[in-house]
């Protein structure tokens, strides 16, 4: 009995996540006045930049992507540069870098420009990137080393072949993934690789194939993400295949979790293994505001959480005009802050009490009392010296919170491409 109600407490948070989720699509159109007037004054503020461009588009995934065309990713990236400066020429400074898709990696000769450009003006020290298998060559690994690339990370997905045929998923063959990852692995300071799971035909075993392969090959890091798409990729998805099944998830986390966290890897987040001290690739964890460029991206910063424009056209149009390309946005209350954070921090594995006093003024449990009470009887944290972890236990009930939280930022996404936002 006491077990049943400890799951069902559990199922209530996730679906409360999910209907929290909901409110990305609350967002005005327009920028909040004045959040942007002026820099930061010596906050950490993380740099998100978002290359829309692949060569082929995954079935599965909910970003803002588009087929590659030379000529106008030639353009987007020259209006990177112009989006990047309206910042910086506000007393914007960036230290931390993550840069996604898309593919980012999609064309090499426009990239190295753009980080050159990046790295003249800004003290960088770390820079994330992301790629695919088949971009991974001896010449672009020693470049991308050569421009300060620190945590390079690969979507893999899986090394099944008859599983990456059945996600859409044709950059690469599960051979090829190995090779990449012996060219890559050990170059940078974190080499990571993504893994999906729970896709509707995907077996327990073909996620535990893919595990033993990692840790044969002695990868830096993994992450592995649940199978989290926008509601018309959700319904395409079952209509091809078969309902997609979050009752599963549990089984194949607790797959994961037995299979990791016996060979030397320790969660990074809920969703992340290292074996060692690596980056991680959430810099919504370490950075509690971050600016985000790029058409489709999304930031948080002053308080005010926004959307750049999806539709390339519009995009360009804004920063060619010297505005920034701000589609959507929002000023959260205090409350939904402190929710932010608390759930971005325990997807980090802990809420340090320090840090929140820091950026709220208060102790945690001063304003969040009755949720980390919530969360303490149900197992799914414990108290610590210096404020609160994440048992083993409670890191399955929090990546069910976060995939409702990815879930709704993928509605979002959906919703402004659907109406060329």
């Amino acid at each position: 009995m006491r077990e049943a109600l400890r799951s069902l407490g559990e199922a209530m948070l996730i679906r409360f996540v999910r209907l929290e989720g909901r409110k990305f699509l609350e967002l005005k159109r327009g920028i909040e006045r004045g959040f942007l007037s002026k820099g930061p004054l010596g906050k950490k503020v993380a740099l998100y930049v978002h290359i829309p461009f692949c060569r082929q588009l995954c079935a599965y995934c909910s970003f803002n992507r588009y087929p590659l065309d030379e000529e106008l990713a030639r353009e987007y990236f020259k209006g990177l540069r112009k989006e990047l400066d309206l910042y910086i020429d506000r007393g914007f400074s960036f230290r931390s870098v993550y840069l996604g898709g898309g593919t980012p990696t999609v064309m090499m000769d426009e990239l190295s420009s753009f980080l050159e450009y990046l790295r003249l003006r800004q003290p960088i020290d770390e820079i994330s990137l992301e790629t695919n298998p088949r971009d991974i060559t001896p010449e672009n690994v020693r470049l991308l080393k050569d421009l300060g690339v620190r945590r390079l990370s690969m979507g893999v997905q899986s090394f099944d072949d008859r599983m990456l045929r059945a996600m859409g998923r044709f950059s690469h063959n599960g051979l090829e993934a190995i090779e990449k990852i012996k060219l890559a692995q050990g170059v940078f300071d974190t080499f990571n690789i993504d893994l999906l799971y729970n896709f509707p035909t995907q077996k327990p075993e073909d996620l535990k194939e893919d595990i033993r392969i990692v840790k044969e090959l002695g990868v830096d890091q993994v992450t592995f993400y649940p199978l989290m798409p926008a509601p018309r990729k959700h319904k395409a998805i079952e209509r091809r295949f078969s309902k997609i099944d979050h009752g599963r998830e549990r089984v194949f986390y607790r797959m994961i979790l037995d299979e990791m966290m016996q060979d030397g890897y320790v969660p990074s987040t809920v969703w992340c293994f290292s074996r060692g001290d690596h980056m991680i690739d959430e810099y919504i964890i370490e950075y509690p505001e971050y600016i985000a460029i790029g058409s489709g991206s999304v930031g948080l910063y002053g308080g005010v959480f926004y959307a750049n424009y999806f539709d390339l056209t519009n995009y360009l149009q804004r920063v060619n005009s010297g505005q920034f390309p701000i589609a959507m946005s929002k000023r959260l209350t205090r409350k939904e802050l402190l929710h932010y954070h608390l759930l971005t921090q325990f997807f980090g594995m802990s809420l340090r009490r320090e840090v929140h006093r820091e950026l709220f003024g208060r102790d945690p449990e001063e304003e969040l009392g009755i949720e980390l009470l919530v969360l303490r009887l149900l197992g799914t944290i414990e108290a610590t010296q210096g404020g609160f972890r994440v048992t083993r236990r409670g890191m399955y009930v929090v990546s069910g919170m976060m995939r409702e939280f990815f879930t709704g930022l993928n509605r979002l996404r959906e919703y402004c491409m659907s109406r060329r936002i």
